[in-house]
């Protein structure tokens, strides 16, 4: 990355000016991707099919807490040299650190399930090729990738072709008509029509990803910051917001332009998403008749880069665990990988409605994430972990009081489960 050389090239921090301040936006455009991965295409073509235009708002409250959520844990990944992994093991009580790290494991394989699932069922417009089939072709695919490290080479290719893609749907919004008075009154103003519980949180859950979390730290911690002086620190502090906030605002458009798609054209006559080869017509208008192979070639290519970065989280959860950092040649780092990777594969096989379970996966997502926050705004508040740096009081209602709305709409979610 263009930042770290700058960072460990220069001894002295300065102003930077605003064009300086572009060197710094590039790593968080790779969390961005994550944004247009099969899940979170599924959830936000189900919103806008189903509901309209009325839950935007969960993409904008989404993306506000992300900002914050992956804010805050690059501090601690930059402060401590540890990634939330083995910040949680080292710092909190065995009960407390362990089972939460554990079942981000957990929730790294509903990860795993959903962007390989993805991944198949664009082998499966492509080619024919069936669901069980093309998830065993992309989990051996990528395992190749990230144990030959291989995958580094056309990370910026997959990149660019998935962001262009994704870039697409935002550029659509000129083309088609929208009801743009709905669109930004929804936009901020949340709404829960009735049923829609279950999409919110998948939605929720697509955007705020738990093992997204653990990664930024693992990534950011690698570069032993905290090892490079007390200016580098702060250096590195300061001007990593502006990545995550340009990174996460790109994202929030991209998903929006998603639902307001969908919104207009299967919601407004009257039809629903349940497949996503269905949602290839939303890029008819921009694309014409290709628009169905190079919208299966960019849900392949998400499916594959999403799941590279699915199975590197696990094994850096899992390393974690024995107070190690990720490194996909050590035992522990590759166990994690496996087991994300497999037992999603495993999984996959005895999944009917391949649409509903990308939906479901994502709302598994949102029912885990609470811990992961509760573990991370500890630590970060911590001055036994983070020294002068542990979060301000304000800062650590505000990350607190993120964990307890999506608290809230879990027990909402299992509430409205048992009395429909």
């Amino acid at each position: 990355m263009n930042i770290i050389k700058e960072l460990q090239n220069k001894n002295h921090p300065h102003v930077l000016g605003g064009l300086d301040i572009l060197k710094y936006i590039g790593p968080g455009l790779l969390v961005t991707v994550g944004f247009i991965d099969p899940g979170n295409w599924a959830s936000n073509f189900a919103a806008g099919s189903e509901y309209g235009y009325v839950l935007l708002w969960v993409v904008t409250l989404s993306t506000i807490m992300l900002i914050a959520l992956q804010h805050n844990v690059a501090h601690l990944g930059i402060v401590t040299g540890l990634c939330l992994s083995e910040a949680a093991v080292k710092y909190s009580p065995k009960w407390v650190g362990r089972p939460i790290v554990i079942s981000a494991v957990l929730a790294s394989i509903s990860t795993s399930l959903a962007e390989i699932l993805g991944g198949a069922i664009a082998l499966q417009m492509l080619f024919g090729i069936p669901i069980p089939m093309g998830a065993l072709l992309i989990t051996a695919a990528v395992l190749i990738l990230i144990f030959t490290n291989s995958y580094k080479k056309i990370e910026r290719v997959i990149i660019g072709f998935v962001s262009l893609i994704g870039l697409s749907f935002v550029y659509e919004l000129f083309l088609i008509h929208i009801d743009w008075g709905t669109t930004i009154y929804s936009t901020f103003v949340p709404s829960v029509p009735h049923g829609s519980l279950l999409i919110i949180m998948s939605v929720l859950g697509a955007v705020v990803m738990p093992h997204n979390l653990f990664l930024h730290s693992e990534i950011i911690q690698s570069r032993q910051i905290n090892a490079k002086g007390e200016a580098r620190i702060q250096h590195m502090l300061k001007y990593e917001f502006f990545d995550t906030l340009f990174s996460m605002i790109v994202g929030w458009a991209i998903n929006s332009s998603m639902i307001i798609l969908a919104a207009s054209t299967f919601y407004g006559h009257g039809e629903h998403v349940e497949e996503l080869s269905q949602a290839q017509v939303m890029l008819q208008p921009l694309l014409g008749n290709n628009a169905a192979n190079i919208f299966a070639i960019a849900l392949l290519l998400a499916g594959i880069s999403s799941t590279i970065t699915s199975g590197m989280a696990a094994g850096s959860i899992f390393a974690g665990l024995f107070g190690e950092s990720y490194n996909s040649h050590d035992t522990h780092s590759v166990v994690g990988i496996l087991i994300s990777l497999g037992v999603a594969l495993l999984m996959i096989f005895f999944i009917s409605n391949p649409f509903q379970g990308l939906i479901y996966s994502q709302m598994i997502l949102s029912i885990q994430l609470p811990f992961t926050v509760f573990l991370q705004v500890r630590l970060t508040s911590s001055k036994k972990v983070m020294g002068k740096y542990a979060n301000r009081l304000w800062n650590t209602i505000f990350l607190y009081t993120i964990a307890a709305i999506v608290t809230i709409l879990n027990i909402w979610l299992l509430i409205q489960q048992f009395t429909d």
